[in-house]
């Protein structure tokens, strides 16, 4: 492995052995990773490798087959699903298409967890929702309706809505998936701007690596449901492994495709 864990960072997630089989396919492989507190870490890997299965395992979504997540001593798996909905109120998720409700106005979407799973009073709730879509630069649009918003927008109310309750962890899923470069440039900047701002741990899945270059502390590879490498930017950029360089450029040829 390349790069070491962050020594001014405790560790905030750590993911043991974990494995997850669909009918005869194995997705997560005895998959290992610390993920620690307050850092953006990127995990990427061809679609379809496992990634967005991994992040419904670190919420709980999904329940292992072999394998422990253990989130700040909690391990995920063997929680009864009260004690699991207390957790899941610490993570914020941004899901790839924004997941907002079409009925409901963009502060209802914005404000749907924080009524639907706290006592919040409404007008702290109104005063959160205000608060957090003017993180993410879209003051005063509470009113509007999700077919009004372009993509780019809907992806930061569908943002807005997983800080809005003050979350420890940001989940990203494919966060630029969608957008022109210039909107996947101004997401990759408020990934950074949160981050910092909130003093969260923010874990992002993506294939995108002009994205993964820009936004990350430690970039993860997931390959054949293990991670066969972590570090920096740099050390992933550097790289000598054939598997990670041939994905990293977008090579045609290389171990990937032929093993395919």
């Amino acid at each position: 492995m390349m790069g070491a864990a962050l020594p001014s960072f405790k560790a905030m997630i750590e993911i043991i052995n974990l494995s997850k089989a669909f009918t005869r396919s194995k997705v997560l492989d005895n998959l290992n990773l610390i993920i620690n507190s307050g850092e953006v870490i990127v995990i990427i890997g061809r679609s379809g490798c496992g990634k967005s299965v991994l992040l419904k395992h670190i919420i709980g979504l999904m329940k292992p087959d072999i394998g422990q997540v253990i989130i700040d001593g909690n391990d995920m798996t063997r929680l009864e699903e009260h004690e699991m909905d207390k957790i899941r109120l610490s993570f914020g998720m941004l899901f790839q298409g924004a997941a907002l409700f079409d009925s409901m106005t963009v502060g209802e979407n914005v404000g749907f967890t924080l009524r639907e799973h706290t006592n919040t009073p409404e007008e702290d709730i109104r005063k959160k929702v205000a608060g957090s879509l003017e993180l993410v630069g879209l003051k005063g649009i509470e009113k509007l309706m999700p077919a009004e918003l372009s993509g780019g927008m809907k992806k930061r109310v569908g943002l807005a809505r997983a800080i809005c309750n003050n979350p420890g962890i940001i989940l990203y899923d494919e966060p630029t998936t969608g957008l022109d470069p210039i909107m996947a440039d101004a997401i990759n900047d408020l990934i950074i701007d949160l981050n910092n701002k909130l003093n969260v741990t923010s874990i992002v899945v993506t294939h995108d690596m002009v994205s993964a270059f820009k936004i990350a502390d430690r970039i993860a590879m997931l390959y054949k449901g293990k991670i066969i490498t972590i570090g920096t930017p740099d050390d992933i950029k550097n790289t000598k492994d054939p598997i990670v360089k041939q994905f990293i450029t977008g090579a045609a040829k290389g171990p990937i495709t032929e093993d395919a």
